[in-house]
């Protein structure tokens, strides 16, 4: 439904073939049809499970915690009607419980099929019988097969997706942008995201790579920069129509316009060439919820994050005066070593509010996450790179200020 969305706002022509349950059919029937899809076919039922997903973080600032209820009771049978299949040529395939080497069979032998392979896919085995007809290869860096494969070192997973013989690879970066790889003329063009207030991330890289699919006839490069300002308009607004309004003015830009845009772009493996000091009261004894928010969606993206007190220690209360020197040294020689501070305040903790002003003496950036609002000092608000009371918006500012540090650095 989300790439339906994305192919509707782009004004693009599109059918759906759907796996879902029989009590959901009326409802998607109604629903696409809203949307101008040409022809709703229904490829498979699903049965045992409603077909419910439960998300726990809708903005992914960290693991967005997805839920298959009653996943291990789905069962997946494809229907007669699945034969219509063999009057597409191009087609976009989100693996899910269903057979592949089935759809294989059903689909054109001549059709081109893109896979968006950021979930459901434990490996590319099942890919292998469209080997010759695979238009795009599209996966992310949250998929677990990313993961798996291509977190440590992307060439080994890249030189496993290009044994597909796909014409194109995507990899979505999240908020650090993305890269595509057009395989004919042996390219990779790097696509900036652009940042803003995440309204819902849900369904963001569905709709990157339907519009991405729809595209690649223009150009796989052009492709992939009007794919990611559509998942950018998406990630902005609830609202369909606004959506559309704002994907129509995206799609009005020539490719020249949207890279004179800039934006932010900090690949996945060049996040671990910057130190983050984590300034704050991180210790055993305070009420942890926030700090271990902000932790989690720092690792999640992964960055390299240094933690003062879990390095150099935690001093008992109170400690001898060589032991607060000791420390105070260690503390200060590490946040000379890290590019960057993500500060959390918590309870105006004097320690985290002296590190932020060392570090912005010496022009280091400094987020500035104050969830409870206790440090709107002038000081404090003017003299971070950015400060907010919103964790979407500082880790945008970690991309933001990473990027720059990158860019300056190359």
């Amino acid at each position: 439904m989300h790439a339906a969305r994305g192919l509707w706002a782009a004004g693009a022509d599109f059918s759906i073939a759907a796996v879902c349950p029989r009590y959901l059919l009326a409802q998607a029937r109604e629903y696409l049809n809203e949307l101008g899809c040409k022809e709703f076919i229904w490829l498979a039922e699903v049965s045992g499970a409603p077909n419910v997903m439960a998300i726990g973080d809708p903005t992914e600032t960290a693991d967005q915690g997805y839920e298959d209820l009653l996943r291990d009771e789905k069962t997946v049978a494809f229907r007669d009607e699945a034969k219509a299949l063999n009057s597409y040529q191009r087609c976009l395939v989100f693996p899910g419980k269903f057979d592949l080497e089935q759809l294989a069979n059903l689909l054109n032998a001549e059709a081109k099929v893109s896979f968006d392979i950021a979930y459901d896919l434990a490996s590319l085995d099942p890919l292998a019988g469209f080997k010759g007809r695979i238009a795009a290869l599209i996966t992310s860096t949250s998929s677990q097969l990313f993961l798996d494969n291509g977190a440590e070192r992307f060439e080994g997973f890249l030189k496993k997706l290009k044994k597909l013989s796909p014409s194109a690879i995507l990899l979505k970066e999240n908020r650090g942008g993305s890269r595509v790889f057009d395989m004919f003329a042996k390219e990779v063009d790097e696509v900036p995201a652009q940042l803003g207030e995440t309204v819902n991330s849900v369904g963001v890289g569905d709709v990157y790579s339907a519009v991405f699919a729809e595209h690649i006839p223009y150009g796989v490069s052009e492709a992939a920069w009007i794919g990611a300002r559509a998942a950018t308009c998406y990630s902005q607004t609830t609202f369909p129509d606004d959506f559309k309004r704002d994907v129509q003015r995206s799609l009005s830009l020539s490719q020249e316009q949207m890279r004179g845009l800039g934006g932010t772009f900090l690949p996945w493996h060049d996040r671990q060439n910057y130190q983050i000091y984590f300034a704050a009261p991180d210790f055993s004894y305070v009420e942890r919820k926030e700090l271990d928010q902000a932790l989690a969606a720092l690792e999640y993206h992964n960055f390299r994050i240094r933690r003062p007190v879990q390095e150099n220690g935690e001093l008992d209360l109170p400690s001898a005066q060589h032991e607060l020197t000791r420390t105070y040294l260690a503390d200060v020689a590490l946040l000379e070593e890290c590019d960057l501070v993500f500060a959390l305040p918590l309870g105006r903790d004097p320690g985290t509010l002296v590190e932020m002003g060392m570090a912005m003496t010496t022009h280091k950036p400094v987020i500035t996450y104050d969830p409870s609002s206790e440090n709107t000092n002038t000081m404090v608000m003017a003299g971070s790179t950015v400060y907010s009371t919103n964790l979407d918006t500082c880790l945008n500012g970690v991309f933001d200020a990473m990027s720059k540090l990158r860019a300056d650095r190359k």
